[in-house]
């Protein structure tokens, strides 16, 4: 039996559907639009890493960054992943994930509760970036993707602290985007029932910055950061 099929999109925008990202239940909520797939990357700076470790799954959140088609994920020399991707020399196999939350689905019946969500997943092998400059250019990165313009305003990382620092590539390949918007889907008979329905909006805010006690007299909040 044929499985479902992708939405048909321009090559030169789109990544090529595999069997791996084309999803077994609700098919038409992928998009394999490159501009979408960076877009919900680009919002976020939470990734979820998931690999075989001694024959089991192991998933871990940790800090990505994007430069064009290239993800750059932050870890510790000391961590496992980070190792078995240099130790090889083959890379590391891996499915990373980013997902955001922008609304609960509030049905009349408990079946038909939902989320609205946007989510990109990446399947590929992650290698060590073993390049100096390279590793220097990946953790600027991975720095303003979290905060844009905080790369130029700290001290970069020296010798030492670049030695404790790992850095896996994972090129943008293999990917999908997933999401669902809009409202509720309830079944017509459930409509005349007396309980609440709709969406719950879901919202990221950043609060007013807190300085550190001990800095240099005269230091101001930057504008990169009151602008957020």
């Amino acid at each position: 039996m044929q499985g479902p099929q992708p939405p048909q999109q321009r090559p030169e925008t789109a990544y090529t559907p595999t069997e791996r990202t084309v999803p077994t239940r609700a098919a038409q909520r992928a998009s394999y639009d490159k501009d979408l797939v960076h877009a919900i990357l680009d919002e976020g700076y939470v990734c979820h890493l998931g690999f075989v470790r001694d024959g089991a799954p192991v998933v871990l959140p940790t800090l990505y960054g994007r430069v064009g088609e290239v993800l750059y994920v932050h870890g510790s020399t000391g961590s496992r992943p980070l190792r078995a991707a240099g130790q090889s020399g083959e890379g590391l196999p891996v499915c990373l994930t980013v997902t955001h939350v922008d609304g609960l689905v509030l049905a009349r019946s408990a079946f038909h509760h939902s989320i609205n969500y946007r989510s990109v997943v990446v399947h590929g092998t992650a290698y060590d970036v073993t390049d100096p400059e390279e590793k220097r250019q990946a953790l600027d990165a991975l720095v303003d993707h979290v905060v844009p313009g905080r790369a130029a305003d700290s001290r970069p990382a020296d010798k030492k602290e670049l030695a404790a620092t790992a850095v896996l590539r994972l090129d943008l390949d293999e990917v999908s985007a997933k999401l669902r918007t809009g409202g509720v889907n309830d079944e017509p008979k459930d409509l005349s029932l007396p309980h609440w329905a709709g969406v719950l909006p879901v919202r990221t805010a950043y609060g007013t910055p807190e300085p550190d006690p001990d800095l240099a007299p005269g230091t101001e909040v930057p504008g990169y950061l009151t602008a957020l």
